[in-house]
């Protein structure tokens, strides 16, 4: 079974923005007949007689009284669209078909199939990625978009060669990008403590990381690299204590793409 928009369709004469007697009738009676349907759109055009600009008020001001005359007597979406086309929704070579406003609605039987309708799809449920997991798990979590904190990477002081330490987390981030050869990410330089990353240490860093994984046989294509700078700090910069500045100065990979 199918579902669809319904359409009701009025008329103007030409250069008039209020329906004539025979077209109001033909509204009230489909007032009367829908007051459990519920409106998604009004469409309003005009024939190409005259300029555009007046067209356009013209198709509006249709729509307006359309409006008007059926508020607080049919439901109306709370996302509800006026659309004032002008000229352009003249499809017709009758010009007094084009001359018209359009009321797009949802009859009472379908309104359970509203969002199917309309094409609106249920937002997914936001996914909790643990900050104690593994890195594995983290991207087997993510979406593209997501970005994971690579912990535990330190480089000398002022420099990006990585500290001995930091060499846990490099073989862990290798690994995942081995055991996902569909994964695409973009490592994600930041520094604290200055006003501005003047020596570009943040991209440096991040070039860094992706040397060591191309090094290590992972496609140059797989790995972009940006740096940020002090410009996304977690923590007000100048940090008050060596914990805030120790979480601003950090490397992230972006997760762009995944199978």
């Amino acid at each position: 079974m199918t579902f669809a928009q319904e359409q009701a369709v009025f008329y103007f004469d030409n250069n008039k923005f209020e329906l004539n007697k025979v077209e109001a009738a033909k509204l009230q009676k489909w007032i009367a007949e829908n007051k459990t349907s519920k409106i998604l759109s009004i469409t309003g055009s005009t024939d190409e007689v005259g300029s555009t600009g007046f067209n356009d008020t013209l198709s509006q001001k249709r729509v307006s009284h359309i409006f008007n005359q059926i508020k607080g007597k049919v439901n109306i979406r709370p996302d509800f669209k006026s659309i004032s086309l002008g000229e352009k929704g003249a499809t017709s070579a009758n010009k007094a078909e084009n001359r018209k406003a359009i009321i797009h609605y949802l009859l009472e039987k379908d309104l359970d199939k509203e969002d199917e309708v309309l094409g609106i799809k249920e937002a997914e449920p936001e996914v909790i990625i643990p900050d104690d997991a593994p890195l594995a798990e983290k991207v087997k979590l993510a979406k593209v978009g997501t970005k994971i904190t690579l912990k535990n990477i330190n480089f000398y002081q002022n420099t990006f060669a990585t500290m001995p330490e930091s060499q846990g987390t490099l073989y862990d981030l290798l690994f995942v990008m081995q055991n996902n050869p569909e994964l695409i990410i973009e490592i994600q330089g930041h520094i604290c403590c200055i006003d501005k990353d003047y020596r570009n240490l943040s991209t440096d860093r991040a070039k860094q990381i992706k040397r060591f994984l191309v090094y290590n046989g992972i496609q140059d294509y797989r790995v972009k690299t940006k740096g940020f700078g002090v410009s996304q700090p977690i923590y007000p910069i100048p940090e008050a204590t060596p914990e805030q500045a120790a979480a601003n100065r950090r490397v992230e990979i972006e997760i762009l793409s995944k199978k």
